[in-house]
């Protein structure tokens, strides 16, 4: 069996986020929102796979954030999610996203070199060390209020994995958080999976650059991009590791620039103003200290594609865009659209071509 080809390709990275969750990534009232069923999953990851795209991401989510539709309140879990897709495609990279507090790193450990038996190395892990205080609270676990603790938590949990896939044999662990006695893994993965992580505090990076292949952050700006990519992948270096940047966009991609622009201005008619306040308020505590026009970037952006990067416009447009994150260093990007089944098509005959054509994939 082949390592994984995200550790192996050096084309532009392409994936699709959160096709597991009611709405995917807009935070909308749409009637034709995107809707998180198994068929409409089964369907995109056929085309996906059938079209070359590189991974699926999921999002893991335990509770909603309210609203009129409660975004994100309808999920599926995503280490069945990515167990059921790895079983019915070919070629496409599947993640399984994991909170670290919910699930115990023997029980993934196991999961995750079964899913890499069963797909020939196509699973992927996303690593979550938490941020969300209602799920916990829904989890009835108590969120730390320091990274520290956090992270320290994460990097026991992702040590105690990494040893079983590696040790011959069984061995005891007796750590701050994690205690077992002759635990071993059987069967073990050929190679280790690509490790995602995002993390925007500094000890969330530090955890990046130590563990993770890839390192997810927003692009804002792109020329502020440029300068923290060069510095995430610094970071990554002077641990002795490589470490890839990748953001996240959403598309809106028409025949016209106006027709474009139409349903880019459809989607903020419908915000559900609600699950975005609620969303923005978790996400950043200390936004008010942001310039305001800053923070209506944000707002517009959170509600569109759950702060991904816009790529609205015509293919040609659309490919200048993913042209563009390239060029600021960025390894790859997951792609977003309102409904994704009903789009991507569109974007796979008109956009790919024009990446093919300008070398990038």
């Amino acid at each position: 069996m082949a390592q994984n080809t995200l550790l192996t390709h050096d084309k532009f990275l392409l994936g699709t986020f959160a096709t597991n969750c009611g709405g995917g990534m807009t935070v909308s009232t749409l009637p034709d929102r995107w809707q998180a069923t198994w068929e409409n999953n089964l369907k995109l990851g056929k085309l996906l796979d059938d079209a070359g795209i590189d991974f699926m991401l999921p999002i893991a989510r335990w509770i909603g954030y309210g609203g009129e539709t409660d975004f994100h309140g309808y999920v599926l879990e995503t280490v069945t999610w990515a167990t059921a897709l790895l079983a019915n495609t070919r070629n496409i990279s599947v993640f399984a996203t994991v909170h670290t507090v919910a699930n115990h790193p023997v029980v993934i450990a196991k999961q995750l070199a079964t899913m890499a038996q069963m797909s020939g190395n196509r699973v992927g892990l996303n690593i979550v060390a938490g941020w969300n205080k209602p799920e916990y609270d829904a989890l009835g676990v108590k969120l730390p209020d320091d990274h520290e603790t956090r992270y320290g938590y994460a990097q026991e949990w992702f040590d105690l994995i990494k040893k079983i896939w590696h040790h011959d044999g069984r061995f005891d662990w007796d750590g701050k958080y994690f205690q077992a006695k002759g635990v071993y893994g059987n069967p073990r993965p050929e190679f280790d999976p690509p490790i995602f992580n995002a993390a925007g505090s500094g000890q969330g990076r530090e955890f990046a650059s130590r563990n993770a292949n890839f390192l997810f952050t927003p692009a804002m700006e792109l020329e502020r991009s440029k300068k923290e990519v060069a510095e995430l992948k610094a970071q990554g270096q002077a641990q002795g590791r490589k470490v890839d940047v990748m953001t996240f966009s959403h598309v809106v991609c028409r025949p016209t620039q106006a027709e474009a622009q139409a349903e880019w201005e459809r989607i903020m008619a419908n915000i559900d103003n609600g699950a975005v306040d609620n969303l923005m308020n978790l996400q950043f505590a200390h936004a008010h200290s942001f310039p305001h026009e800053l923070l209506e970037q944000i707002r517009e952006r959170m509600a569109a594609g759950h702060g991904g990067f816009p790529l609205v416009g015509t293919p040609e447009q659309v490919a200048d865009g993913l042209c563009a994150l390239h060029e600021a260093g960025f390894r790859g990007t997951t792609l977003s659209f309102v409904d994704y089944v009903k789009e991507f098509p569109y974007f796979r005959d008109t956009v790919l071509p024009l990446l093919q054509q300008r070398g990038i994939r």
